[in-house]
């Protein structure tokens, strides 16, 4: 396919997903219910760690774990008490349960009282020069894992030092730093440049750039991220990252079609 049909078909399906539409059935739907900025952030952090398998079962249990925290999740994160974490032990979404649940509120707790919050971890790790949210997620990761857990949570944060794609945090960053018209992502961190995202990859997304001709690389790992986005910054250099809405839906919904 010419380059010139492939940015219109790109651009094409961006326009079709990147719709208000898109938010209910989306994990998305999940921090698009508070208005509080924090609690949209901590939502959507917990939302997009738990975003994978169905994506019904994903929201589902997306907002029974808001109902859990009392529909005030930075509140609850800050606030709760013995008897209120005890009813989050009961958590369970696929392999995520209730232990790693509470370390997860516990490491919130230590980022917004020690760290200046979720934007501010993030931020930190964005070294000058740095051409993606590398240093940003193994940033966050460390920080993450100040607070004490067992071993079975850490494999709830990816770490692209190791290979991962991260596929959930860049979701989750895409959601905080772009900022459009169609009032899907939030676009609440202005200290990140939207330049800097990376595409978030799965399995459908992988396949779909392949088929496109966008990613030549067969395993889906850090070192595929980079080449996609890189691909994908030839259409957009300024916010790559809108084309996840093409790529995701053209693997998910454009099936069977």
């Amino acid at each position: 396919m010419k380059i010139s049909a492939l940015k219109s078909l790109l651009d094409e399906k961006t326009t079709l997903y990147n719709c208000p539409e898109f938010i209910t059935g989306d994990p998305i739907s999940i921090p698009h219910s508070f208005s509080l900025r924090e609690d949209i952030e901590i939502s959507g952090l917990l939302a997009a760690s738990i975003a994978w398998g169905q994506r019904t079962t994903i929201v589902r249990n997306g907002f029974r774990l808001m109902e859990m925290m009392d529909n005030t999740p930075f509140d609850f994160v800050m606030n709760a008490a013995p008897a209120d974490l005890k009813r989050i032990s009961g958590f369970i979404h696929r392999t995520f349960n209730g232990d790693d649940c509470l370390f997860f509120i516990e490491s919130l707790r230590n980022i917004y009282l020690n760290h200046g919050g979720l934007e501010a971890v993030f931020r930190s790790g964005i070294m000058p020069g740095e051409s993606d949210v590398y240093g940003a997620i193994c940033r966050f990761r460390e920080v993450f894992l100040e607070s004490s857990h067992l071993d079975r949570s850490v494999k709830h944060l990816a770490n692209p030092a190791a290979g991962s794609t991260a596929k959930r945090i860049n979701m989750f960053l895409r959601w905080m730093v772009r900022k459009d018209e169609h009032g899907v992502d939030f676009g609440l961190w202005n200290s990140i440049s939207p330049i800097l995202l990376c595409c978030p990859l799965d399995v459908h997304v992988g396949n779909v750039a392949r088929k496109l001709g966008l990613l030549e690389r067969k395993q889906n790992d850090w070192k595929a991220v980079v080449e996609l986005t890189n691909n994908l910054r030839l259409f957009d250099p300024d916010d790559p990252a809108r084309y996840d809405f093409a790529l995701f839906g053209m693997g998910v919904f454009d099936v069977g079609r």
